[in-house]
């Protein structure tokens, strides 16, 4: 937005000062050293008086926890959009530390909250269509604007000189990400390929089941690497993974690392979720599988590790996709928009 014209504030709450960073003022709420329930109440209550001591033409709030501060501005005549970023009432019942009873209460709560909260707004904005959907269902002027890769920022294309023999899984590691499916998956398969991880555990239930599978074997575990390390991972690579298992947020969502393995030219491996079949396979990029079998995962990689010339095209596919269709450049004009005819009103 600031590169459109606008002079543009971010209200955050870190403690750290108040800031101007690439022109864009940085507005600092103060942190609350104190629990969770204490940063929402007191916390969001800075981020309002901070907010609207700017006196601002459009609040754009991103955080489902900003809902109130969202209420609030509205009630005193401001314009006030809300970014969704994932469907939360589903992202709530795949929450492992809430049992059954649990999840259902504040998910269903939560819900309807937000649904009496965001038909007031002037807008939504949806991460996917999915969401847009689900909120145009319900009375709300909702717009999805896909949070694609800048075309600045996308990986440069990686020479496939050679036949490589890694298949990489970026990310953080988790069982509901289909990380210990992926290690199960690599006894099986037929090529003497070698799984490299890069990211963390962060269950570590997660990390002692997959470290005990006797797929580890064939598992380089590189934790959290620099864009330059990374980058040396993925030009080794022949595929990119990216099998999250069915939960409700996963299956409408588009992970950024899809169009990171995109932009470096590599294939992707990805879940058989009809979205992700809709880019996956619609641009012949990759090959998509059931992330719940580490057969239909294994035969796939192997797949690619011994038709690697398939795989550089798939990868090459994949790159001119992005190039065209999936980048920031497009979306960011339907956010200007947007802000005009809110503007406009």
């Amino acid at each position: 937005m600031k590169a459109a014209g606008y002079d543009v504030h971010l209200v955050v709450a870190d403690g750290k000062g108040d800031a101007l960073k690439e022109k864009v003022h940085i507005v600092d709420a103060g942190l609350v050293k104190a629990g969770r329930l204490a940063r929402m109440i007191y916390g969001t209550r800075q981020v309002f008086r901070k907010a609207l001591a700017l006196e601002g033409d459009i609040y754009h709030l991103h955080d489902p926890e900003l809902l109130p501060v969202a209420v609030k501005l509205k009630a005193l005549g401001k314009r006030v959009i809300f970014d969704s970023h994932e469907d939360f009432p589903a992202d709530i019942m795949s929450k492992p530390y809430l049992g059954k009873a649990a999840r259902i209460l504040v998910s269903t709560g939560f819900s309807v909250y937000e649904r009496r909260v965001c038909k007031k707004l002037d807008y939504i904005i949806s991460a996917t269509p999915a969401i847009k959907n689900k909120f145009n269902a319900i009375g709300c002027s909702s717009i999805d604007i896909n949070n694609y890769p800048l075309s600045e920022e996308l990986a440069d294309l990686l020479p496939w000189d050679a036949d490589r023999d890694t298949v990489c899984y970026i990310g953080a590691m988790t069982s509901i990400r289909g990380v210990p499916q992926l290690v199960d998956a690599m006894q099986e398969v037929r090529t003497p390929s070698r799984l490299a991880l890069v990211g963390r555990f962060t269950e570590a239930k997660t990390g002692e089941i997959c470290k005990s599978n006797k797929g580890w074997h064939k598992v380089e575990e590189h934790g959290f690497l620099d864009r330059n390390a990374v980058r040396s991972i993925m030009s080794r690579s022949f595929a990119g993974l990216v099998t999250f298992l069915p939960a409700p947020n996963h299956v409408d969502a588009q992970p950024n690392k899809m169009f990171e393995y995109m932009s470096a030219g590599i294939p992707v491996i990805g879940s058989h979720f009809p979205l992700w079949k809709e880019i996956i396979e619609g641009n012949n990029c990759g090959i998509c599988v059931d992330p719940e079998m580490p057969a239909s995962i294994a035969e796939a990689i192997s797949y690619l590790a011994e038709n690697q010339q398939l795989a550089k095209q798939m990868g090459a596919n994949g790159r001119q996709a992005v190039l065209q269709k999936y980048n920031w450049d497009s979306e960011a004009l339907k956010l200007i928009d947007l802000y005009e005819r809110i503007l406009a009103k």
